[in-house]
Protein backbone atom coordinates (compact mmCIF):
# COMPACT_ATOMS: atom_id res chain seq x y z
CA UNK A 1 0.00 0.00 0.00
CA UNK A 2 1.26 3.46 -0.91
CA UNK A 3 0.41 6.65 0.97
CA UNK A 4 1.48 9.96 -0.55
CA UNK A 5 1.82 12.55 2.19
CA UNK A 6 2.35 16.26 1.47
CA UNK A 7 4.50 17.78 4.20
CA UNK A 8 7.65 16.20 5.65
CA UNK A 9 7.81 18.55 8.61
CA UNK A 10 7.66 17.51 12.24
CA UNK A 11 3.90 16.97 12.25
CA UNK A 12 4.00 15.08 8.97
CA UNK A 13 6.75 12.75 10.12
CA UNK A 14 5.94 12.61 13.82
CA UNK A 15 2.19 12.13 13.55
CA UNK A 16 0.55 11.29 10.21
CA UNK A 17 3.48 9.58 8.53
CA UNK A 18 4.32 7.50 11.58
CA UNK A 19 0.75 6.19 11.95
CA UNK A 20 0.55 5.34 8.26
CA UNK A 21 3.89 3.54 8.32
CA UNK A 22 3.01 1.61 11.48
CA UNK A 23 -0.16 0.43 9.73
CA UNK A 24 1.81 -1.00 6.82
CA UNK A 25 1.84 1.80 4.26
CA UNK A 26 4.91 2.72 2.26
CA UNK A 27 4.94 6.46 2.89
CA UNK A 28 6.12 8.86 0.19
CA UNK A 29 6.67 12.33 1.66
CA UNK A 30 6.32 15.29 -0.71
CA UNK A 31 8.14 18.44 0.36
CA UNK A 32 10.32 21.32 -0.83
CA UNK A 33 12.92 20.89 1.92
CA UNK A 34 15.79 19.33 -0.01
CA UNK A 35 17.77 18.36 3.09
CA UNK A 36 14.87 16.43 4.65
CA UNK A 37 13.90 14.77 1.37
CA UNK A 38 17.48 13.70 0.69
CA UNK A 39 17.83 12.23 4.18
CA UNK A 40 14.57 10.29 3.81
CA UNK A 41 15.81 8.78 0.56
CA UNK A 42 19.23 8.03 2.03
CA UNK A 43 17.95 6.25 5.16
CA UNK A 44 14.38 5.19 4.34
CA UNK A 45 13.62 5.50 8.05
CA UNK A 46 13.58 7.97 10.94
CA UNK A 47 13.00 8.06 14.69
CA UNK A 48 10.04 9.33 16.69
CA UNK A 49 10.54 9.95 20.42
CA UNK A 50 7.70 10.49 22.91
CA UNK A 51 8.07 13.64 25.00
CA UNK A 52 7.54 12.08 28.42
CA UNK A 53 9.53 10.57 31.27
CA UNK A 54 10.20 7.28 29.45
CA UNK A 55 11.25 8.91 26.14
CA UNK A 56 10.07 5.82 24.24
CA UNK A 57 11.56 5.67 20.75
CA UNK A 58 10.05 4.17 17.59
CA UNK A 59 11.79 3.70 14.26
CA UNK A 60 9.51 4.55 11.33
CA UNK A 61 10.43 2.50 8.27
CA UNK A 62 9.42 2.18 4.60
CA UNK A 63 9.59 5.91 3.88
CA UNK A 64 10.99 7.99 1.05
CA UNK A 65 10.69 11.53 -0.25
CA UNK A 66 10.11 13.55 -3.40
CA UNK A 67 11.21 17.16 -3.81
CA UNK A 68 8.15 18.71 -5.43
CA UNK A 69 10.14 21.66 -6.79
CA UNK A 70 12.77 19.51 -8.45
CA UNK A 71 10.72 16.46 -9.45
CA UNK A 72 7.04 17.45 -9.88
CA UNK A 73 6.47 14.67 -12.43
CA UNK A 74 7.50 12.08 -9.82
CA UNK A 75 4.85 13.49 -7.50
CA UNK A 76 2.24 13.21 -10.26
CA UNK A 77 3.22 9.60 -10.86
CA UNK A 78 3.13 8.79 -7.15
CA UNK A 79 -0.39 10.23 -6.84
CA UNK A 80 -1.51 8.14 -9.78
CA UNK A 81 -0.41 4.99 -7.93
CA UNK A 82 -1.40 5.94 -4.38
CA UNK A 83 -3.86 4.13 -2.14
CA UNK A 84 -4.24 7.23 0.05
CA UNK A 85 -3.20 10.90 -0.07
CA UNK A 86 -2.81 12.98 3.08
CA UNK A 87 -1.47 16.44 3.93
CA UNK A 88 0.03 18.23 6.90
CA UNK A 89 1.37 21.43 5.40
CA UNK A 90 -0.57 24.22 7.11
CA UNK A 91 -3.76 25.89 5.85
CA UNK A 92 -1.97 28.49 3.71
CA UNK A 93 0.13 25.90 1.87
CA UNK A 94 -2.93 23.88 0.81
CA UNK A 95 -3.50 26.47 -1.89
CA UNK A 96 0.03 26.00 -3.19
CA UNK A 97 -0.03 22.19 -3.32
CA UNK A 98 -3.48 22.15 -4.96
CA UNK A 99 -1.97 22.76 -8.40
CA UNK A 100 0.33 19.73 -8.30
CA UNK A 101 -2.37 17.60 -6.67
CA UNK A 102 -4.81 18.54 -9.44
CA UNK A 103 -2.28 17.47 -12.07
CA UNK A 104 -1.65 14.19 -10.27
CA UNK A 105 -5.35 13.40 -9.95
CA UNK A 106 -5.98 14.27 -13.59
CA UNK A 107 -3.16 11.95 -14.65
CA UNK A 108 -4.56 9.21 -12.43
CA UNK A 109 -8.10 9.66 -13.77
CA UNK A 110 -6.79 9.20 -17.29
CA UNK A 111 -5.40 5.75 -16.61
CA UNK A 112 -7.37 4.25 -13.70
CA UNK A 113 -10.89 3.99 -12.31
CA UNK A 114 -9.62 3.22 -8.82
CA UNK A 115 -11.13 5.60 -6.23
CA UNK A 116 -8.90 7.66 -3.96
CA UNK A 117 -9.43 9.50 -0.69
CA UNK A 118 -7.52 12.73 -0.07
CA UNK A 119 -7.43 13.74 3.61
CA UNK A 120 -6.12 17.13 4.71
CA UNK A 121 -4.83 16.71 8.27
CA UNK A 122 -4.65 20.40 9.09
CA UNK A 123 -5.33 22.56 12.11
CA UNK A 124 -8.47 24.01 10.58
CA UNK A 125 -12.17 23.28 10.11
CA UNK A 126 -13.06 21.75 6.76
CA UNK A 127 -9.46 21.40 5.57
CA UNK A 128 -10.19 18.66 3.03
CA UNK A 129 -13.20 20.53 1.61
CA UNK A 130 -11.03 23.63 1.29
CA UNK A 131 -8.36 21.63 -0.53
CA UNK A 132 -11.00 20.19 -2.86
CA UNK A 133 -12.24 23.68 -3.64
CA UNK A 134 -8.73 24.81 -4.58
CA UNK A 135 -8.10 21.69 -6.67
CA UNK A 136 -11.40 22.12 -8.53
CA UNK A 137 -10.50 25.73 -9.34
CA UNK A 138 -7.65 24.35 -11.44
CA UNK A 139 -9.59 21.84 -13.57
CA UNK A 140 -12.26 21.97 -16.26
CA UNK A 141 -15.97 21.27 -15.78
CA UNK A 142 -15.50 17.97 -17.59
CA UNK A 143 -12.69 16.99 -15.21
CA UNK A 144 -14.85 17.91 -12.20
CA UNK A 145 -17.52 15.44 -13.28
CA UNK A 146 -14.88 12.74 -13.60
CA UNK A 147 -13.25 13.67 -10.28
CA UNK A 148 -16.59 13.44 -8.49
CA UNK A 149 -16.89 9.78 -9.47
CA UNK A 150 -13.36 8.85 -8.39
CA UNK A 151 -12.05 11.13 -5.66
CA UNK A 152 -13.27 12.26 -2.27
CA UNK A 153 -11.92 14.76 0.22
CA UNK A 154 -13.18 13.61 3.65
CA UNK A 155 -12.58 16.11 6.43
CA UNK A 156 -10.55 15.18 9.48
CA UNK A 157 -9.87 16.38 13.00
CA UNK A 158 -6.27 16.00 14.15
CA UNK A 159 -4.65 16.70 17.48
CA UNK A 160 -1.06 16.21 18.58
CA UNK A 161 1.40 18.68 20.04
CA UNK A 162 4.69 18.63 18.16
CA UNK A 163 6.83 21.40 19.65
CA UNK A 164 9.47 23.41 17.84
CA UNK A 165 12.73 21.53 18.25
CA UNK A 166 16.36 21.49 17.20
CA UNK A 167 17.73 17.96 16.97
CA UNK A 168 21.18 16.86 15.86
CA UNK A 169 19.47 14.18 13.83
CA UNK A 170 17.46 16.23 11.34
CA UNK A 171 14.86 13.48 10.85
CA UNK A 172 14.23 12.75 14.53
CA UNK A 173 10.94 14.11 15.86
CA UNK A 174 9.78 14.51 19.46
CA UNK A 175 6.02 14.36 19.96
CA UNK A 176 3.66 14.25 22.90
CA UNK A 177 2.19 10.83 23.75
CA UNK A 178 -1.42 11.97 23.26
CA UNK A 179 -2.88 12.09 19.77
CA UNK A 180 -6.26 12.00 18.05
CA UNK A 181 -7.04 11.59 14.34
CA UNK A 182 -10.72 11.38 13.42
CA UNK A 183 -11.92 11.05 9.80
CA UNK A 184 -15.38 11.51 8.27
CA UNK A 185 -16.16 8.00 7.00
CA UNK A 186 -19.43 9.08 5.36
CA UNK A 187 -17.54 11.03 2.68
CA UNK A 188 -15.09 8.27 1.69
CA UNK A 189 -15.11 6.18 -1.48
CA UNK A 190 -14.03 2.59 -1.99
CA UNK A 191 -12.36 0.55 0.71
CA UNK A 192 -12.20 2.25 4.12
CA UNK A 193 -8.60 1.78 5.23
CA UNK A 194 -7.86 0.38 8.66
CA UNK A 195 -5.27 2.79 10.03
CA UNK A 196 -4.00 2.11 13.52
CA UNK A 197 -4.88 5.09 15.73
CA UNK A 198 -7.50 6.60 13.38
CA UNK A 199 -11.17 6.80 14.34
CA UNK A 200 -13.68 6.81 11.48
CA UNK A 201 -17.05 8.44 12.24
CA UNK A 202 -20.20 9.31 10.30
CA UNK A 203 -20.53 12.78 11.84
CA UNK A 204 -17.26 14.62 12.29
CA UNK A 205 -18.61 17.99 13.40
CA UNK A 206 -18.78 17.30 17.17
CA UNK A 207 -15.19 16.03 17.17
CA UNK A 208 -13.95 19.00 15.16
CA UNK A 209 -15.57 21.55 17.41
CA UNK A 210 -14.63 19.71 20.61
CA UNK A 211 -10.99 19.89 19.57
CA UNK A 212 -11.20 23.45 18.21
CA UNK A 213 -13.07 24.82 21.23
CA UNK A 214 -10.88 23.01 23.77
CA UNK A 215 -7.36 22.32 22.52
CA UNK A 216 -7.08 25.24 20.09
CA UNK A 217 -9.04 27.65 22.27
CA UNK A 218 -7.02 26.73 25.35
CA UNK A 219 -3.72 26.92 23.51
CA UNK A 220 -4.56 30.34 22.04
CA UNK A 221 -5.78 31.66 25.39
CA UNK A 222 -2.58 30.56 27.15
CA UNK A 223 -0.46 32.07 24.38
CA UNK A 224 -2.12 35.48 24.08
CA UNK A 225 -2.84 36.04 27.77
CA UNK A 226 0.56 34.60 28.67
CA UNK A 227 2.27 36.94 26.22
CA UNK A 228 0.62 39.95 27.83
CA UNK A 229 1.93 38.67 31.18
CA UNK A 230 5.47 38.63 29.79
CA UNK A 231 5.82 34.84 29.77
CA UNK A 232 7.80 32.76 27.28
CA UNK A 233 6.23 29.28 27.08
CA UNK A 234 2.81 27.66 27.32
CA UNK A 235 3.94 25.71 30.39
CA UNK A 236 4.95 28.97 32.11
CA UNK A 237 1.58 30.45 31.21
CA UNK A 238 -0.32 27.50 32.70
CA UNK A 239 1.77 27.70 35.87
CA UNK A 240 0.96 31.41 36.23
CA UNK A 241 -2.09 31.63 38.50
CA UNK A 242 -3.85 34.56 36.84
CA UNK A 243 -3.23 33.29 33.31
CA UNK A 244 -4.28 29.73 34.10
CA UNK A 245 -7.50 30.96 35.70
CA UNK A 246 -8.41 32.81 32.52
CA UNK A 247 -7.61 29.75 30.40
CA UNK A 248 -9.63 27.44 32.63
CA UNK A 249 -12.50 29.92 32.66
CA UNK A 250 -12.49 30.07 28.86
CA UNK A 251 -12.53 26.28 28.58
CA UNK A 252 -15.43 26.11 30.98
CA UNK A 253 -17.29 28.61 28.77
CA UNK A 254 -16.49 26.84 25.52
CA UNK A 255 -17.32 23.56 27.25
CA UNK A 256 -20.78 24.84 28.15
CA UNK A 257 -21.35 25.60 24.46
CA UNK A 258 -20.28 22.08 23.44
CA UNK A 259 -22.44 20.39 26.08
CA UNK A 260 -25.44 22.44 25.05
CA UNK A 261 -24.87 22.04 21.31
CA UNK A 262 -23.95 18.34 21.10
CA UNK A 263 -25.40 16.98 24.31
CA UNK A 264 -21.98 15.91 25.56
CA UNK A 265 -21.87 14.34 29.00
CA UNK A 266 -20.85 17.14 31.39
CA UNK A 267 -18.58 14.98 33.52
CA UNK A 268 -16.87 13.38 30.53
CA UNK A 269 -16.23 16.75 28.96
CA UNK A 270 -14.86 18.13 32.23
CA UNK A 271 -12.43 15.21 32.28
CA UNK A 272 -11.48 15.99 28.68
CA UNK A 273 -10.74 19.60 29.65
CA UNK A 274 -8.57 18.40 32.52
CA UNK A 275 -6.66 16.12 30.17
CA UNK A 276 -6.01 19.02 27.80
CA UNK A 277 -4.78 21.26 30.61
CA UNK A 278 -2.37 18.54 31.77
CA UNK A 279 -1.03 18.31 28.21
CA UNK A 280 -0.24 22.02 28.29
CA UNK A 281 1.71 21.43 31.52
CA UNK A 282 3.84 18.61 30.09
CA UNK A 283 7.38 19.42 31.34
CA UNK A 284 8.89 17.62 28.34
CA UNK A 285 7.28 19.99 25.82
CA UNK A 286 8.80 23.46 25.74
CA UNK A 287 6.18 25.09 23.50
CA UNK A 288 7.12 28.72 22.98
CA UNK A 289 4.33 31.28 23.03
CA UNK A 290 5.20 32.95 19.68
CA UNK A 291 4.78 29.63 17.88
CA UNK A 292 1.34 29.00 19.38
CA UNK A 293 0.23 32.61 19.06
CA UNK A 294 1.37 33.16 15.48
CA UNK A 295 -1.22 34.21 12.94
CA UNK A 296 -3.61 36.26 15.13
CA UNK A 297 -5.62 37.50 12.13
CA UNK A 298 -6.60 33.93 11.27
CA UNK A 299 -7.15 32.92 14.88
CA UNK A 300 -9.47 35.90 15.40
CA UNK A 301 -11.57 34.81 12.43
CA UNK A 302 -15.33 34.47 12.70
CA UNK A 303 -15.32 30.66 12.71
CA UNK A 304 -12.09 30.10 14.60
CA UNK A 305 -11.09 29.23 18.17
CA UNK A 306 -11.83 32.50 19.98
CA UNK A 307 -14.69 34.27 18.26
CA UNK A 308 -16.77 31.17 17.41
CA UNK A 309 -17.23 29.78 20.95
CA UNK A 310 -17.74 33.29 22.35
CA UNK A 311 -20.42 34.05 19.75
CA UNK A 312 -22.17 30.74 20.39
CA UNK A 313 -22.10 31.42 24.13
CA UNK A 314 -24.60 34.18 23.39
CA UNK A 315 -26.46 32.03 20.85
CA UNK A 316 -27.23 29.42 23.51
CA UNK A 317 -28.13 32.07 26.13
CA UNK A 318 -25.37 31.02 28.51
CA UNK A 319 -24.56 34.53 29.73
CA UNK A 320 -21.43 36.56 29.00
CA UNK A 321 -18.19 34.76 28.01
CA UNK A 322 -15.95 36.99 30.11
CA UNK A 323 -12.89 34.71 30.06
CA UNK A 324 -13.06 34.14 26.30
CA UNK A 325 -13.30 37.89 25.77
CA UNK A 326 -10.13 38.38 27.84
CA UNK A 327 -8.36 36.09 25.38
CA UNK A 328 -9.84 37.94 22.40
CA UNK A 329 -8.61 41.27 23.78
CA UNK A 330 -5.15 39.78 24.46
CA UNK A 331 -5.05 38.53 20.86
CA UNK A 332 -5.99 41.99 19.57
CA UNK A 333 -3.05 43.38 21.56
CA UNK A 334 -0.59 40.75 20.34
CA UNK A 335 2.36 42.68 18.88
CA UNK A 336 5.22 40.18 18.60
CA UNK A 337 7.45 41.97 16.05
CA UNK A 338 8.55 38.82 14.20
CA UNK A 339 4.96 37.75 13.51
CA UNK A 340 3.81 39.25 10.20
CA UNK A 341 0.10 38.99 11.05
CA UNK A 342 0.67 40.57 14.48
CA UNK A 343 2.40 43.48 12.81
CA UNK A 344 -0.40 43.87 10.25
CA UNK A 345 -2.97 43.73 13.04
CA UNK A 346 -1.34 46.54 15.01
CA UNK A 347 -0.93 48.67 11.88
CA UNK A 348 -4.61 48.18 11.06
CA UNK A 349 -5.68 49.22 14.56
CA UNK A 350 -3.60 52.40 14.30
CA UNK A 351 -4.90 53.22 10.82
CA UNK A 352 -8.64 52.50 11.11
CA UNK A 353 -9.20 52.19 14.86
CA UNK A 354 -10.02 49.28 17.13
CA UNK A 355 -13.76 49.10 16.43
CA UNK A 356 -13.43 48.89 12.66
CA UNK A 357 -10.54 46.45 12.96
CA UNK A 358 -12.61 44.13 15.14
CA UNK A 359 -15.46 44.23 12.62
CA UNK A 360 -13.18 43.55 9.67
CA UNK A 361 -11.19 40.62 11.07
CA UNK A 362 -13.84 38.94 13.25
CA UNK A 363 -16.94 39.45 11.13
CA UNK A 364 -18.75 40.90 14.14
CA UNK A 365 -21.23 43.69 13.56
CA UNK A 366 -21.83 46.76 15.67
CA UNK A 367 -25.06 45.39 17.13
CA UNK A 368 -23.65 41.97 18.10
CA UNK A 369 -23.57 41.40 21.86
CA UNK A 370 -20.05 39.98 21.64
CA UNK A 371 -18.85 43.11 19.83
CA UNK A 372 -20.32 45.30 22.56
CA UNK A 373 -18.83 43.12 25.32
CA UNK A 374 -15.34 43.27 23.78
CA UNK A 375 -15.45 47.06 23.68
CA UNK A 376 -16.78 47.22 27.23
CA UNK A 377 -13.98 45.01 28.52
CA UNK A 378 -11.30 46.90 26.59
Amino acid sequence: MLAVHFGAGNIGRGFIGSLLSNTGYDVCFVDVNAEIVDLLNERNEYRVVLADEQSEETVIKHVRGINSLQRPHDVIEAISNADLVTTAVGPNILIIISELLAKGLKHRAGKSEKPLNIIACENMIGGSEFLKEKVYERISDEDRVKFDTLFTFPNAAVDRIVPIQENEDKLLVKVEPFYEWVVDRSKMKGHIPSIEGVTFVDDLTPFIERKLFTVNTGHAMAAYVGYQAGLKTIKEAMEHHEVSQVVKGALMESGQVLVKKYNFDTTEHSNYIEKIINRFLNPYINDEIPRVARGPLRKLGQNDRLIAPATQYFTYNLGQPISLVKGIIAALRYDFPEDEEATLLQVKIKEVGLEKTIQEITGLKEGDPLFRLILEQV
